[in-house]
């Protein structure tokens, strides 16, 4: 189990593994009024449902009985149980409309909740915990709201600015290929213009499942096809450039060999260089 914490921050997130789920539901705030994520994958893919209670244990134990494709929770209450009914129908609505923005995971949600009608200064309340739960999350590596777009559709003609960072090339002539990324904030951030493969003809089996992530930009409409190939329309951002030349290129790729810098190093070779500087120095 993980839990997070901030400090002078009211809220509590608990993430639980389906397989310690009598462990975790035993613990106190369990029993208090919040919002909680389930986070698993059937035969189509990765899922994830997001609901609210004044009773997480119940409900969740209720979930175990009818629902089989999830195999962890996230518990997302408050010190001294100080949320209500309005205060957690507000934040599950928000954190649904979240999830379909950033289009990461098929939500089993039916129905977009309502929410609720809050006054001015316990909807500020609600707005400020989201915007520190939003930061919390990615801690404890549930990327369920974050998008990888980054940025806004631009001119494709006239290209992009390219943000601070390190530059990196793919190039596959045979195929039409020749994406630039930059490395910056932990991200390899492919740029909006790079032209891309329109289609995954790698292994959709393959356990990265890069393919889905090829799948989820072109149907959120990143991919825009030409006579002369496909174009990234909208920069965005992978966690690894294996994951990004892979998503370039339609198969799996090694990233640490396919990016190279505008001097020809491989990604491999300027990070080496880069930690030999590093413990030299």
């Amino acid at each position: 189990m993980l839990t997070a914490e901030v400090f002078n921050w009211t809220g509590h997130v608990l993430r639980i593994p389906r397989t310690r789920l009598a462990e975790g539901l035993a613990r106190p705030e369990a029993r208090q009024t919040g919002v909680y994520l389930l986070l698993g994958e059937d035969s189509s893919g990765e899922l994830a449902y997001i609901g609210e209670t004044e009773d997480m244990a119940q409900r969740l134990s209720q979930h175990a009985r009818e629902r089989d494709w999830w195999d962890e929770a996230v518990l997302i209450t408050t010190y001294g149980d100080a949320l209500h009914k309005a205060h957690v129908k507000y934040l599950e609505s928000n954190l649904v409309n979240a999830a379909l923005g950033a289009g990461n995971r098929r939500l089993e949600n039916g129905n977009k909740p309502a929410g609720a009608s809050l006054n001015e200064a316990a909807t500020a309340n609600m707005e400020s915990f989201l915007e520190t739960l939003h930061m919390v999350l990615p801690a404890i590596k549930v990327d369920l709201f974050r998008s990888g777009r980054r940025g806004s559709e631009v001119d494709l003609d006239q290209g992009t600015p390219l943000p601070e960072g390190q530059e990196f090339i793919l190039r596959v002539p045979k195929h039409g290929i020749e994406a630039r990324a930059i490395l910056a904030n932990q991200e390899m951030i492919v740029q909006a213009g790079s032209r891309i493969r329109e289609n995954w003809v790698g292994d959709r089996k393959h356990n990265t499942h890069y393919w889905k992530i090829h799948d989820t930009i072109k149907q959120g409409g990143l991919i825009i096809a030409s006579d002369d190939g496909a174009v990234l329309a909208q920069p965005f951002a992978f966690s690894s450039p294996s994951a990004a030349a892979a998503v370039i290129t339609g198969r799996a790729a090694n990233g640490r060999t396919a990016w190279k810098t505008p001097t020809g190093q491989s990604y491999a070779e300027w990070e080496e260089e880069r930690l030999s500087k590093g413990l030299s120095s």
